[in-house]
Parts: C-alpha cells; sequence; structure tokens
C-alpha cells in the first residue's frame, strides 16, 4: 500500500481519524518555520478545511508550503478532504481544491474526525485505490 500524508490542527480531528485507520502516515508540521517531510514515494493526502464564509483560506498554509515543491506534487496520488457539513457546499472545500489543481482523485471527504463507518470506508477504499493503481512503494520521510 502507498502511503499517507496528513496535516491536523490543535483540533485534533484529522489525527483521530489518522489513529483509528492505523495506517502508517506522516503528519505535516503546522509550524511556518519547521522543515516539511521529504517525499520519496506516492501518496494519499488527507486535508481538513479552514475556509471563511466565502471558502477563502481553505487549504491550510502548511499544506500549501508541502504541494509547493514540484518534486512532492508529482508523486501525489489522491486526496481525501476533511471538514464541517455546516458549512455546506464549502464543505470539504479543501480536498476539492488540491485535487483540481494537482490533477488527482478526491477519493473521500469525511466530517470532523469521522465516523466508524467512515473509518472503515477509507481504510477499504485505500486498500482498493492503491491496488488499482499498482504503485506498491510506500512513502518514507529523510
Amino acid at each position: 500500500m502507498g502511503g499517507l500524508v496528513y496535516y491536523s490542527s490543535a483540533s485534533g480531528n484529522t489525527r483521530r481519524m489518522i489513529d483509528r485507520l492505523d495506517l502508517p502516515a506522516t503528519r505535516l508540521p503546522r509550524g511556518a518555520d519547521t522543515t516539511m517531510p521529504v517525499m520519496t514515494g506516492p501518496f494519499v493526502l488527507i486535508c481538513p478545511t479552514y475556509a471563511d464564509g466565502l471558502g477563502r483560506g481553505a487549504v491550510p498554509k502548511p499544506v500549501i508550503r508541502f504541494l509547493n515543491r514540484p518534486e512532492t506534487r508529482a508523486l501525489l496520488r489522491g486526496v481525501i478532504g476533511s471538514g464541517n457539513r455546516n458549512f455546506g457546499d464549502k464543505f470539504a472545500l479543501a480536498g476539492r481544491i488540491i485535487a483540481d489543481k494537482c490533477g488527482v482523485p478526491l477519493l473521500y471527504r469525511f466530517e470532523l474526525a469521522g465516523s466508524e463507518e467512515e473509518t472503515a470506508r477509507i481504510r477499504d477504499g485505500l486498500a482498493r485505490f492503491w491496488a488499482e493503481t499498482g504503485d506498491k512503494t510506500c512513502l518514507m520521510q529523510a
């Protein structure tokens, strides 16, 4: 199976989903002055949404900084977005934005920390996705 990379804010919702998935994952640092991981294999990104009412600021700045490296973007295979359904059409907007800009599929969207059912669907879906893409390498950090 390929790798997972995720961003989680202080609320920890995305981190709770990652913990329940029980799959190897690399967390992106929150600080602007921290070193980003260097990816050496294909990965799926899990990203929460932090948009205002107009959708501005949906993608967290550390995720933008991480994906600004062309060699990192080249290894991105898909995105899973999270958010709050209370925000209507802005729900999981970061995932849609990243998928569109990077030309990869939006694989799934989940609310807040996700339910047990969503966790099972994501775990099963990732296994199928990696089997179908043929990417057998896992990500590593330098």
